[in-house]
C-alpha cells in the first residue's frame, strides 16, 4: 500500500499532537490543552502494529485519534476539525445515532455504553465517566487501529482499546491485569477525509466483568481507630 507524506495530509488525519499545537483558539474543557506523553510512552512500548506514516492505516488511526481528543477536549463541537459537525453521527452496536453536540455534552463513554449492571450512564457526568476511567487505567487506555480493510469513502477497519487495570474502578479493586476491547468500526468520509458517521461495533461485557471481578475490601469504620487511640492512653 503506497503512502503519502503526512504534510501533504490534512491537519486531522496527521499525528494529533500535530493537532493540538494547531489547535491555538481551542476552547479546551479543563483550561488547558490534554497532554499524551504517557499515552504515547504506553503505545510504543505496548502496540501491536506500528503502521507506515500516511499510509491508510495510519490515517484512519490518526483521524480517531483525533476526533477522540477532540470529544474528550474541545469543548465546542463547533471546533472540531476531525468531523462535518452539522453532519456528523455516530453510534455503537446499532443503537441510536447521536450528533457531535450529543457526544460533546454526554461523553463518548456514556453513549457508547449506555445502561448495564456493571456501568450505569444514567448516573453519570461527562467528568464523573472520564475521571472513572483514568482513575482505572492511571497509565493511559490505549487504542490503536489493527487492520483496514476498505479505503475511503467508507472506510472499514479492526481496533484494539485496552489497558492496565491498576487503579480503582468505583468500590473495585484493580487486579493489574491488561484488559482489552476488540471491535471493528465504519467510518464514512468526505473527499478531505472529514467524519460523516462512525459507527462502532464491540462487546463490552467481558471487558466491564473484568473490571468488576473482585471487590474491594470495605473501608474499616474511622471511629475504630479513635477508640483504639482512647484505650492506649
Amino acid at each position: 500500500m503506497n503512502a503519502t507524506p503526512s504534510k501533504n495530509l490534512p491537519l486531522w488525519v496527521q499525528d494529533r499532537d500535530e493537532v493540538i499545537a494547531q489547535s491555538t483558539d481551542a476552547n479546551w474543557r479543563y483550561g488547558s490543552p490534554p497532554d499524551y506523553s504517557l499515552s504515547k510512552q504506553g503505545l510504543a512500548r505496548e502496540s501491536k502494529c506500528h503502521h507506515l506514516e500516511g499510509s491508510l492505516e495510519a490515517i484512519a488511526q490518526n483521524l480517531i485519534r483525533t476526533f477522540e481528543m477532540e470529544a474528550s477536549f474541545k469543548a465546542d463541537p463547533a471546533q472540531w476539525l476531525s468531523i462535518v459537525n452539522d453532519k456528523f453521527r455516530t453510534s455503537s452496536n446499532g443503537g441510536p445515532f447521536y450528533s457531535a453536540k450529543d457526544v460533546s455534552a454526554s461523553g463518548t463513554y456514556n453513549l457508547f455504553i449506555g445502561d448495564t449492571p456493571d456501568y450505569q450512564a444514567s448516573r453519570e457526568t461527562f467528568e464523573s465517566a472520564g475521571k472513572l476511567f483514568r482513575t482505572a487505567f492511571p497509565q493511559g487506555f490505549l487504542w490503536e487501529v489493527l487492520e483496514v480493510y476498505s479505503g475511503p469513502p467508507n472506510v472499514v477497519f479492526k481496533w484494539r482499546h485496552w489497558g492496565t487495570f491498576s487503579g480503582p474502578y468505583k468500590d473495585y479493586a484493580p487486579t493489574g491485569e491488561t484488559i482489552e476491547i476488540v471491535g471493528m468500526s465504519i467510518a464514512r468520509l468526505t473527499e478531505d477525509l472529514k467524519i460523516l458517521s462512525v459507527e462502532h461495533y464491540f462487546d463490552n461485557s467481558s471487558f466491564l466483568a473484568k473490571l468488576t471481578s473482585k471487590r474491594k475490601q470495605t473501608t474499616a469504620c474511622p471511629w475504630k481507630s479513635w477508640f483504639q487511640k482512647l484505650k492506649l492512653r
